[in-house]
């Protein structure tokens, strides 16, 4: 079975940066979309952004486009997600996701991915 471990979470003032890593277990791993999605309290889980393993296509909330990037280092079995001009409505967990190999569904909805991560608080002051 496929484990991800995240890592990198903190708290920043606006403005600032973080840097999200998360690791997959595995000798095989090859999903379809690898992708990041978080929850803020009292909100549902949303998506933020997503990238094809294969060709390292990527896409992204309109909210989060020139501010945060997701890269993977395929090899490693790991995707990043860099995150520049923190606001405080990032505030959230975030969480990492992985599909099948195969297209299970658009990169946008949670039903599409298997495996999650276990979360890592982002936090950003005013």
């Amino acid at each position: 079975q496929v484990q991800l471990v995240e890592s990198g979470g903190g708290l920043v003032q606006a403005g600032g940066s973080l840097r999200l890593s998360c690791a997959a277990s595995g000798r095989t791993f090859s999903p379809y979309f690898m992708a990041w999605f978080r929850q803020a309290p009292g909100k549902e889980r949303e998506f933020v952004t997503a990238t094809r393993w294969r060709f390292g296509t990527v896409y992204a909330a309109d909210s989060v486009k020139g501010r945060f990037t997701i890269s993977r280092d395929n090899a490693k079995n790991t995707v990043y997600l860099q995150m520049n001009s923190l606001k405080p409505e990032d505030t959230a967990v975030y969480y990492c996701a992985a599909s099948p190999p195969y297209y299970s569904g658009t990169y946008y909805s949670a039903k599409s991915f298997d495996y999650w991560g276990q979360g890592t608080q982002v936090t950003v002051s005013s």
